[in-house]
């Protein structure tokens, strides 16, 4: 092969294009988007927050909403968090539902008393609160 001028060059500007044609290294994908928290989360958190008998003091301080916290004040009768005056004998924590589009999570508590007497409320939960915490409770009756 007679390598001239013209050919030297076309030579070299093939060797220095194909770097610009090989593919870009991968780079990492971003984390996924996160919605905000699954009925699974809800499910542990709420299950832990009410525990057998009730929230603890450390709970009621870090893991509750203002409005909460000030419909306590309000109330000082009444446990807001637990729509009861006393502390019940085992509390139980049903299925979560999960609304996307509503930005909240909720499940049914269910409070047990003497002489199998129970009373249920409602335990809500924004999605997007960081760190996870109870956004409201509507009480049964």
């Amino acid at each position: 092969m007679n390598l001239t001028p013209r050919t030297l060059g076309a030579l070299l500007l093939t060797g220095l294009a194909l770097p610009a044609l090989a593919p870009a290294p991968a780079l990492a994908a971003p984390a996924a988007f996160r919605e905000g928290h699954t009925a699974a989360e809800i499910g542990r958190f709420l299950t832990r927050f009410y525990g057998d008998h009730g929230p603890s003091a450390h709970d009621r301080r870090h893991h509750v909403s203002q409005v909460l916290k000030d419909r306590q004040k309000e109330n000082a009768g009444s446990d807001v968090l637990l729509c009861v005056q006393e502390r019940p004998q085992d509390i139980g924590v049903g299925p979560v539902t999960v609304a996307q589009s509503a930005g909240v999570g909720w499940a049914t508590v269910t409070t047990h008393w003497g002489g199998d007497r129970t009373d249920t409320f409602t335990a809500y939960v924004r999605l997007d609160t960081r760190p996870i915490r109870v956004d409201d409770v509507i009480c049964a009756g």
